[in-house]
């Protein structure tokens, strides 16, 4: 099958959305879109390598789902409304039911969130491949960085960590459904906004994606390693593998932000339908301290590291 018959029969099948902004999508040079009035462009792009970033046995629809929804979870880190995605998709072979099962879930995960593919690439590769890059919009001035923390901010997560790490080395538990599909914090992301001072999203594991807030705020933090939130399919582990999976394992996409304790208080009113967690606090001291029940842990853990 040649690869303009690919796109046609794949990726031009998706349901039309009303998407403003797309003045030309799938089946030219380039696509155009036209951002609104008073807003800026959020760009970000993920490449998932089979084997690497997914176990060489997850479907095809997992794969389609969790390719966007990585990206999607780094606009949300921003604060940003998605829009589009572009789709570099790099194959061995042509398998029609993988393309079939692979573009249904890549669509379902934009559905929600009225994300339109378009454009993109498609090629013959040695490797299965997928890159996608995510556009969206936030007002002008308005983007959630990792730059902004404050020294007493409370530093928050939502949802829970360490599920999808556990699954990865557990596969056919339940939990691998977090691991498959995780859940892009989209709606929360932008209800985060004129809230936290700084926000990322959690794909290569707390201790290190804080890391980087940490580094980018120039200032530290103490974690209450008592709070942080673990699926209770965790708990009759060891607590120090409770922790490598939380701390380090990534994969999460859950969102980990700075807020300040009067700031929380007011989005404590607000109806947010995702479960927050307040785990620790920034200190001026320049360091992560990580704390059980006030005792300091003294702990080697790192996230995942792309170049291993």
């Amino acid at each position: 099958m040649a690869e303009f018959s690919i796109i046609d029969r794949y990726f031009k099948t998706q349901r039309p959305l009303s998407t403003a902004g797309t003045e030309l999508g799938i089946g030219d040079d380039s696509a155009v879109v036209t951002p609104p009035h008073g807003h800026q462009l959020v760009i970000c792009t993920d490449t998932l390598v089979a084997g690497r970033h997914f176990p060489l046995s997850t479907s095809a629809h997992a794969i389609g789902w969790k390719s966007v929804a990585v990206n999607l979870s780094d606009l949300a880190a921003m604060g940003a409304t998605p829009h589009s995605i572009l789709l570099a998709l790099s194959l061995p072979e042509v398998d029609e039911t993988w393309l079939s099962d692979f573009s249904q879930g890549l669509f379902d995960c934009c559905a929600p969130h009225q994300v339109q593919l378009i454009g993109g690439d498609t090629t013959q590769s040695p490797h299965l491949t997928i890159s996608v890059t995510a556009l969206g919009w936030i007002p002008q001035g308005q983007a959630i960085t990792r730059q902004g923390a404050k020294v007493d901010d409370y530093i928050v997560v939502s949802g829970q960590i360490g599920d999808a790490a556990f699954a990865l080395h557990h596969l056919g538990h339940s939990l691998q459904q977090r691991l498959d599909y995780p859940t892009p914090r989209c709606e929360l992301g932008l209800q985060l906004r004129n809230f936290a001072s700084s926000m990322i999203d959690l794909s290569d594991g707390l201790i290190q994606d804080l890391g980087h807030i940490l580094q980018g705020s120039q200032v530290g933090a103490i974690l209450n390693l008592e709070d942080l939130p673990i699926d209770s399919s965790l708990s009759h582990l060891p607590l120090p593998q409770q922790w490598q999976y939380a701390l380090a394992g990534g994969d999460d996409y859950e969102l980990c932000f700075t807020i300040s304790p009067q700031k929380y208080a007011e989005l404590s009113l607000k109806e947010i339908d995702v479960p927050l967690k307040i785990i620790g606090q920034i200190q001026a001291s320049p360091r992560l301290e990580l704390q059980y029940q006030g005792e300091i842990q003294h702990l080697d853990l790192h996230g995942y590291q792309h170049f291993a």
